[in-house]
């Protein structure tokens, strides 16, 4: 069914997104040595960040929780009214607290605040009235004051949560750079997913898997056949005498042979195979033989190292995994 603001709506949507950014870019030069001095304090911080609010701002709190235990920094979330029926127990003395809030003087932060004060934890106040009860009784304050929301009745939290959440990226940031988080770190984090395998599965993780399908230089086209047959990647590895690595033999292969070849009790594996396979070391990460597969136009690699060889990564291995 129509409306009579159907013709509105795409003028609606441009002024939001416009809104909201003009209130990020806002932000900006509200960064300076108050900002930095945040930082430091919680860097020096032996303890936990615990950030509450209440409201939509307890929804974005719950979001900054998330990014800073992703990227090495402990926080837990505190709902600012539980905090009122025995939460306030999660704080200990060498935590830092940070508080979100739009307007700083709702009634249960007046209730709350001071209780966390008697706890003599240093208080962060992520806050847009500068002039604020929360503002005012915080030892630090992130200025994420936007003159308006984006609601036609500047009343739903919209620009005052965007900008809230985008403040706490900036400090989740500055907190990963400054530890010099690196993907290793990361994917301790972040185990589950295409992400997190992206980050810590290695192919020695999945070539046991499966068959390693390997003849000797000597060895028949028969016995070629029936060792990709019954170990069924379509390849095989070809070892010499002292079983290193030399060569490959791949189904396509095997076709380039009954198209050149009418007699093949006299050929060997060595005949048809392909010279200096590519390969991948068990320790490299599964993702980096999935591209090279990709740059290769292969489907399978061997897994070697030294001359020795493994196994065998298919790519239905890496498909399996989700790491496409």
């Amino acid at each position: 069914m129509r409306t009579k603001l159907d013709k509105n709506i795409i003028d609606i949507a441009k002024k939001v997104l416009v809104d909201e950014t003009e209130a990020i870019k806002s932000l900006i030069n509200t960064i300076d040595d108050k900002f930095e001095a945040i930082i430091h304090e919680i860097l020096a911080c032996r303890g936990k960040v615990v950030i509450t609010g209440i409201g939509k701002s307890a929804i974005i709190a719950q979001k900054i929780v998330a990014t800073f235990n992703s990227t090495g920094q402990k926080a837990v979330f505190m709902h600012a009214t539980d905090a009122l029926h025995g939460d306030l127990g999660i704080i200990d003395d060498q935590d830092i607290i940070m508080f979100l809030s739009k307007s700083g003087d709702t009634p249960e932060i007046k209730v709350v605040l001071p209780m966390i004060k008697r706890l003599g934890t240093k208080i962060i106040a992520l806050v847009s009235n500068l002039e604020s009860y929360l503002a005012i009784n915080s030892d630090f304050v992130l200025n994420a004051h936007v003159d308006k929301e984006a609601c036609l009745l500047n009343l739903a939290p919209t620009t005052s949560t965007t900008a809230a959440l985008a403040l706490g990226d900036a400090v989740a940031v500055c907190l990963l750079e400054a530890r010099e988080f690196t993907k290793k770190d990361f994917a301790k984090y972040h185990p589950g997913g295409s992400l997190g395998k992206k980050l810590y599965l290695k192919v020695a993780d999945i070539y046991p898997n499966n068959a390693c399908p390997v003849v000797k230089d000597s060895a028949s086209i028969q016995e070629v056949i029936l060792e990709m047959t019954t170990k069924r990647l379509g390849a095989t590895a070809v070892v010499n005498a002292t079983n290193e690595l030399i060569g490959i033999v791949t189904d396509g292969d095997l076709r380039r042979m009954l198209t050149s070849s009418s007699d093949f009790t006299s050929l060997t594996a060595e005949t048809i195979m392909s010279r200096n396979p590519k390969s991948i070391a068990p320790d490299e990460y599964a993702v980096n033989a999935l591209l090279h597969m990709q740059e290769l136009s292969i489907s399978q690699l061997i897994v070697a190292e030294n001359g020795k060889v493994f196994g065998f990564v298919h790519l239905h291995d890496l498909l399996r995994e989700g790491l496409v």
